[in-house]
Protein backbone atom coordinates (compact mmCIF):
# COMPACT_ATOMS: atom_id res chain seq x y z
CA UNK A 1 0.00 0.00 0.00
CA UNK A 2 1.84 3.41 -0.90
CA UNK A 3 1.25 4.79 2.17
CA UNK A 4 0.55 5.23 5.85
CA UNK A 5 -1.42 1.81 6.83
CA UNK A 6 -3.65 1.81 10.00
CA UNK A 7 -2.80 -0.44 12.29
CA UNK A 8 -5.79 -1.16 14.72
CA UNK A 9 -8.51 1.07 15.99
CA UNK A 10 -8.79 2.95 19.30
CA UNK A 11 -11.95 4.12 20.85
CA UNK A 12 -11.53 7.46 22.69
CA UNK A 13 -13.47 9.70 24.90
CA UNK A 14 -12.69 13.70 24.05
CA UNK A 15 -13.59 16.99 25.92
CA UNK A 16 -14.55 18.70 22.79
CA UNK A 17 -15.25 18.40 19.06
CA UNK A 18 -16.68 21.16 17.75
CA UNK A 19 -13.83 23.50 16.39
CA UNK A 20 -15.23 26.92 15.69
CA UNK A 21 -12.78 28.60 12.99
CA UNK A 22 -11.45 32.61 13.59
CA UNK A 23 -13.21 33.13 9.77
CA UNK A 24 -15.47 31.68 7.54
CA UNK A 25 -13.62 29.11 5.24
CA UNK A 26 -14.03 30.85 1.63
CA UNK A 27 -14.36 27.38 -0.27
CA UNK A 28 -17.04 25.33 2.27
CA UNK A 29 -18.65 28.41 3.47
CA UNK A 30 -18.24 26.72 7.35
CA UNK A 31 -17.94 28.46 10.17
CA UNK A 32 -17.07 25.23 12.46
CA UNK A 33 -16.22 21.63 11.50
CA UNK A 34 -16.52 18.56 13.22
CA UNK A 35 -14.59 15.20 13.17
CA UNK A 36 -16.00 12.53 14.23
CA UNK A 37 -12.66 9.91 13.57
CA UNK A 38 -9.23 10.70 13.52
CA UNK A 39 -7.47 9.16 10.62
CA UNK A 40 -8.95 7.15 8.01
CA UNK A 41 -9.32 4.49 6.32
CA UNK A 42 -9.08 5.57 2.37
CA UNK A 43 -4.98 6.34 3.16
CA UNK A 44 -4.90 9.24 0.69
CA UNK A 45 -1.06 9.80 0.29
CA UNK A 46 -1.74 13.38 -0.67
CA UNK A 47 -4.23 13.71 2.88
CA UNK A 48 -2.77 16.69 4.92
CA UNK A 49 -2.92 15.43 8.11
CA UNK A 50 -0.07 12.94 7.07
CA UNK A 51 2.06 16.37 8.11
CA UNK A 52 2.27 19.84 9.46
CA UNK A 53 0.77 19.87 12.95
CA UNK A 54 -1.08 16.55 12.76
CA UNK A 55 2.28 14.69 12.70
CA UNK A 56 1.87 11.13 11.09
CA UNK A 57 -0.88 9.40 12.79
CA UNK A 58 -1.00 5.57 12.15
CA UNK A 59 -3.92 4.75 15.02
CA UNK A 60 -7.71 5.46 13.13
CA UNK A 61 -9.47 6.31 16.38
CA UNK A 62 -13.71 6.67 16.89
CA UNK A 63 -14.67 9.51 19.28
CA UNK A 64 -17.21 7.58 21.01
CA UNK A 65 -18.68 10.23 22.42
CA UNK A 66 -18.60 12.91 20.09
CA UNK A 67 -22.49 12.88 19.45
CA UNK A 68 -22.97 13.64 22.97
CA UNK A 69 -20.06 16.60 23.26
CA UNK A 70 -21.12 17.74 20.04
CA UNK A 71 -24.88 17.99 21.54
CA UNK A 72 -23.44 20.31 24.38
CA UNK A 73 -21.46 22.38 22.46
CA UNK A 74 -24.25 23.35 20.12
CA UNK A 75 -26.39 24.25 22.40
CA UNK A 76 -24.19 26.67 23.75
CA UNK A 77 -23.87 28.13 20.26
CA UNK A 78 -27.42 28.19 19.60
CA UNK A 79 -28.83 30.01 22.42
CA UNK A 80 -26.04 32.78 21.53
CA UNK A 81 -28.09 32.73 18.22
CA UNK A 82 -24.53 31.54 16.78
CA UNK A 83 -25.38 29.57 13.80
CA UNK A 84 -22.86 28.74 10.70
CA UNK A 85 -22.28 25.99 8.61
CA UNK A 86 -20.53 22.70 9.77
CA UNK A 87 -18.11 21.34 7.70
CA UNK A 88 -18.13 17.48 8.34
CA UNK A 89 -15.60 16.81 8.37
CA UNK A 90 -12.69 18.76 7.66
CA UNK A 91 -9.93 16.40 8.52
CA UNK A 92 -11.07 12.49 8.19
CA UNK A 93 -13.96 10.81 5.95
CA UNK A 94 -17.08 10.71 7.95
CA UNK A 95 -18.77 8.39 5.94
CA UNK A 96 -15.81 5.45 6.18
CA UNK A 97 -16.68 2.10 6.55
CA UNK A 98 -16.26 1.91 10.29
CA UNK A 99 -19.03 4.56 10.16
CA UNK A 100 -21.49 1.17 9.60
CA UNK A 101 -20.67 -0.32 12.43
CA UNK A 102 -20.17 3.15 15.00
CA UNK A 103 -22.89 5.27 13.90
CA UNK A 104 -20.96 8.57 15.26
CA UNK A 105 -21.46 10.40 12.12
CA UNK A 106 -24.78 9.74 12.12
CA UNK A 107 -25.76 10.49 15.40
CA UNK A 108 -23.58 13.92 15.03
CA UNK A 109 -26.17 14.71 12.67
CA UNK A 110 -29.01 14.02 14.89
CA UNK A 111 -27.34 16.75 17.28
CA UNK A 112 -26.55 18.60 14.28
CA UNK A 113 -30.97 18.48 13.19
CA UNK A 114 -31.59 18.94 17.44
CA UNK A 115 -30.11 22.40 17.39
CA UNK A 116 -30.73 23.55 13.85
CA UNK A 117 -27.09 24.21 12.16
CA UNK A 118 -26.38 24.16 8.75
CA UNK A 119 -24.12 21.33 7.54
CA UNK A 120 -21.80 20.86 4.73
CA UNK A 121 -21.14 17.23 4.22
CA UNK A 122 -17.67 16.75 3.07
CA UNK A 123 -16.94 12.92 1.47
CA UNK A 124 -15.37 10.57 -1.13
CA UNK A 125 -18.08 7.81 0.20
CA UNK A 126 -21.88 6.38 -1.19
CA UNK A 127 -21.99 5.97 2.30
CA UNK A 128 -23.83 9.12 2.62
CA UNK A 129 -26.98 7.69 1.12
CA UNK A 130 -27.78 5.81 3.89
CA UNK A 131 -28.43 9.32 5.88
CA UNK A 132 -30.71 11.23 3.26
CA UNK A 133 -33.50 10.99 5.66
CA UNK A 134 -31.56 13.51 8.49
CA UNK A 135 -30.07 15.52 5.70
CA UNK A 136 -33.22 16.21 4.60
CA UNK A 137 -35.03 17.45 7.91
CA UNK A 138 -31.92 19.62 8.38
CA UNK A 139 -32.38 21.16 5.27
CA UNK A 140 -35.71 22.34 5.68
CA UNK A 141 -35.19 23.89 9.59
CA UNK A 142 -31.33 24.53 9.36
CA UNK A 143 -31.03 28.39 10.94
CA UNK A 144 -28.40 30.04 8.40
CA UNK A 145 -26.63 33.14 9.30
CA UNK A 146 -27.92 36.28 7.69
CA UNK A 147 -24.90 37.01 5.40
CA UNK A 148 -25.13 33.12 4.07
CA UNK A 149 -29.21 33.78 3.37
CA UNK A 150 -28.26 33.34 -0.41
CA UNK A 151 -27.32 29.69 -0.36
CA UNK A 152 -30.81 28.99 0.23
CA UNK A 153 -30.52 25.61 2.01
CA UNK A 154 -29.42 24.14 5.01
CA UNK A 155 -27.19 21.22 3.44
CA UNK A 156 -24.46 21.22 0.96
CA UNK A 157 -23.13 17.87 0.09
CA UNK A 158 -19.70 17.81 -1.83
CA UNK A 159 -18.13 14.69 -3.48
CA UNK A 160 -13.98 15.19 -3.60
CA UNK A 161 -12.25 13.97 -6.87
CA UNK A 162 -8.96 14.38 -7.74
CA UNK A 163 -9.26 12.40 -10.62
CA UNK A 164 -11.32 9.96 -12.96
CA UNK A 165 -8.56 7.53 -13.89
CA UNK A 166 -9.38 4.79 -11.93
CA UNK A 167 -5.11 3.16 -11.69
CA UNK A 168 -4.07 6.01 -10.44
CA UNK A 169 -6.97 6.77 -7.80
CA UNK A 170 -6.39 3.36 -6.63
CA UNK A 171 -2.01 4.76 -6.29
CA UNK A 172 -3.13 7.78 -4.67
CA UNK A 173 -6.68 6.67 -2.26
CA UNK A 174 -6.32 3.50 -1.89
CA UNK A 175 -8.67 2.63 0.16
CA UNK A 176 -11.23 5.35 -1.21
CA UNK A 177 -14.97 4.03 -3.53
CA UNK A 178 -13.83 4.85 -6.70
CA UNK A 179 -14.10 8.15 -8.35
CA UNK A 180 -17.53 6.54 -10.73
CA UNK A 181 -18.86 5.94 -7.57
CA UNK A 182 -18.75 8.80 -5.96
CA UNK A 183 -20.24 10.69 -9.09
CA UNK A 184 -23.05 7.82 -8.80
CA UNK A 185 -23.64 9.04 -5.09
CA UNK A 186 -23.86 12.15 -6.02
CA UNK A 187 -26.32 11.65 -8.89
CA UNK A 188 -28.23 10.40 -5.70
CA UNK A 189 -27.84 12.85 -3.50
CA UNK A 190 -29.38 15.09 -6.70
CA UNK A 191 -31.83 13.13 -7.20
CA UNK A 192 -32.95 13.24 -3.74
CA UNK A 193 -33.18 16.70 -4.05
CA UNK A 194 -30.42 18.07 -1.96
CA UNK A 195 -27.45 20.80 -3.33
CA UNK A 196 -24.57 19.13 -4.55
CA UNK A 197 -21.50 19.12 -5.94
CA UNK A 198 -17.54 18.21 -7.24
CA UNK A 199 -15.02 19.49 -5.42
CA UNK A 200 -11.39 18.58 -7.95
CA UNK A 201 -9.00 18.75 -4.60
CA UNK A 202 -6.26 18.02 -5.02
CA UNK A 203 -5.01 17.83 -8.90
CA UNK A 204 -1.79 16.17 -8.72
CA UNK A 205 0.40 18.30 -11.51
CA UNK A 206 1.27 16.41 -14.10
CA UNK A 207 -0.65 13.11 -13.39
CA UNK A 208 -4.16 14.74 -13.42
CA UNK A 209 -4.12 18.30 -14.34
CA UNK A 210 -4.03 18.48 -18.40
CA UNK A 211 -6.68 20.48 -19.81
CA UNK A 212 -8.35 17.08 -21.13
CA UNK A 213 -7.97 15.60 -17.85
CA UNK A 214 -9.98 18.64 -15.84
CA UNK A 215 -13.01 18.78 -18.78
CA UNK A 216 -13.48 14.95 -18.30
CA UNK A 217 -13.93 15.84 -14.73
CA UNK A 218 -16.22 18.32 -14.96
CA UNK A 219 -18.40 16.99 -18.03
CA UNK A 220 -18.80 14.11 -15.73
CA UNK A 221 -19.73 16.04 -12.32
CA UNK A 222 -22.11 18.19 -14.69
CA UNK A 223 -23.55 14.79 -16.38
CA UNK A 224 -24.28 13.43 -12.97
CA UNK A 225 -26.38 16.58 -11.47
CA UNK A 226 -23.44 18.72 -9.89
CA UNK A 227 -24.63 22.36 -8.86
CA UNK A 228 -21.47 23.24 -8.46
CA UNK A 229 -17.71 21.97 -9.25
CA UNK A 230 -14.19 24.01 -8.11
CA UNK A 231 -10.76 23.24 -7.97
CA UNK A 232 -7.94 23.40 -5.93
CA UNK A 233 -3.97 22.48 -6.18
CA UNK A 234 -1.87 19.61 -4.41
CA UNK A 235 -0.88 21.05 -1.37
CA UNK A 236 1.84 18.76 0.48
CA UNK A 237 3.28 19.00 4.28
CA UNK A 238 5.79 17.41 6.41
CA UNK A 239 5.54 13.88 6.49
CA UNK A 240 2.97 14.03 3.98
CA UNK A 241 5.64 15.25 1.62
CA UNK A 242 7.78 12.31 1.69
CA UNK A 243 4.96 10.51 1.56
CA UNK A 244 4.28 11.82 -1.74
CA UNK A 245 7.63 11.87 -3.21
CA UNK A 246 8.16 8.24 -2.52
CA UNK A 247 5.25 7.03 -4.60
CA UNK A 248 6.48 9.89 -7.18
CA UNK A 249 9.93 8.07 -7.21
CA UNK A 250 8.23 4.51 -7.54
CA UNK A 251 6.14 5.32 -9.94
CA UNK A 252 6.24 8.44 -11.64
CA UNK A 253 10.12 9.20 -11.40
CA UNK A 254 10.38 11.36 -14.44
CA UNK A 255 8.03 13.75 -12.58
CA UNK A 256 9.90 14.51 -9.29
CA UNK A 257 12.45 17.16 -10.76
CA UNK A 258 9.31 18.98 -12.10
CA UNK A 259 8.02 18.80 -9.34
CA UNK A 260 10.92 20.20 -7.23
CA UNK A 261 10.93 22.87 -9.71
CA UNK A 262 7.42 23.94 -9.05
CA UNK A 263 6.88 23.59 -5.26
CA UNK A 264 10.83 25.26 -4.44
CA UNK A 265 10.24 25.46 -0.76
CA UNK A 266 6.81 25.76 -0.36
CA UNK A 267 3.95 23.45 0.90
CA UNK A 268 2.31 24.07 -2.48
CA UNK A 269 2.51 25.39 -6.14
CA UNK A 270 3.93 28.44 -7.56
CA UNK A 271 1.26 31.09 -7.91
CA UNK A 272 1.45 30.87 -11.72
CA UNK A 273 0.11 27.26 -11.55
CA UNK A 274 -2.46 28.16 -9.15
CA UNK A 275 -3.91 30.95 -11.09
CA UNK A 276 -3.86 28.86 -14.41
CA UNK A 277 -5.37 26.07 -12.87
CA UNK A 278 -7.98 28.04 -11.29
CA UNK A 279 -8.58 30.15 -14.46
CA UNK A 280 -9.03 26.75 -16.53
CA UNK A 281 -11.14 25.18 -14.25
CA UNK A 282 -13.60 28.40 -14.51
CA UNK A 283 -13.71 28.20 -18.05
CA UNK A 284 -14.27 24.94 -18.14
CA UNK A 285 -17.78 25.71 -15.69
CA UNK A 286 -19.04 28.11 -17.84
CA UNK A 287 -18.57 26.06 -21.37
CA UNK A 288 -20.59 23.12 -19.23
CA UNK A 289 -23.03 25.88 -17.73
CA UNK A 290 -22.44 24.57 -14.04
CA UNK A 291 -21.25 27.27 -11.01
CA UNK A 292 -17.50 27.33 -10.29
CA UNK A 293 -18.01 27.56 -6.10
CA UNK A 294 -20.64 27.17 -3.99
CA UNK A 295 -21.50 30.92 -4.43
Amino acid sequence: MPCSVVVMVREVSVRTVLNRHRRRDEWFLDDYSVNPYRLCEFNCVYCYIHGGRYGAPRELTVKVNAPAVLNGELSRYARRGMYGFIALASATEPWMRLEERYEVTRRCLEAILRHRFPVHCLTKSPLILRDLDLLEKIDRVAVLPEDLKGVGRGVLVTFSLSTLDEDIARVFEPGAPSPWERLEALREVREAGFRAGAALIPVSPFISDSEAQLEEMVKAAKDHGADYVFAGPLTLYGEGKRLYYRVLKRLFPEFVPRYKRLFGGSFQPRRAYRRKLEATARALCSKYNVRYRVL
